[in-house]
């Protein structure tokens, strides 16, 4: 130990490697699937310190958090033309809506009359034929 620094724990022996890489392989073949490699794809090497790697980790979830509130500020609530304008639509639409109903129910009535008086004129139309029928054999 030099200046109260411990170097034998800087540096990882063949062996401890060699039982990392077999508890990664057991842990792989836990969750491989069937078109997955059958050798534990080995761990990309990052040169950068731990603080630049967290220091990352940090960055990206601050610019989530910034993303997410991002659009929710863009959201604005309607002010009062818009509003108004907003109702006016509604209000021609529903003009509109009920000048057709209204349109319809005159039609339905229309033809209802139609039938009413086809019906009242097509009984005395056949009734006075047998009549006259009737009328000409005792005559």
């Amino acid at each position: 130990m030099a200046d109260g620094v411990d170097l034998s724990r800087k540096f990882v022996s063949e062996s401890e490697l060699e039982e990392k890489r077999k508890k990664r392989q057991e842990e792989w073949e836990k969750v491989r699937k069937p078109d997955d490699p059958e050798e534990v794809p080995e761990e990309e090497y990052d040169p950068r310190s731990l603080y630049e790697r967290l220091q990352e980790q940090k960055d990206k979830k601050q610019e989530e958090y910034e993303e997410q509130f991002k659009f929710k500020n863009m959201v604005k609530g309607l002010d009062e033309d818009d509003s108004n304008f907003l109702d006016e639509v509604s209000r021609q639409r529903s003009l509109v809506e009920k000048q057709r109903r209204d349109e319809e129910l005159q039609e339905i009535q229309e033809y209802r009359i139609s039938i009413y008086v086809h019906r009242q004129h097509a009984p005395l139309h056949n009734f006075r034929g047998p009549a006259k029928e009737l009328c000409s054999q005792s005559g």
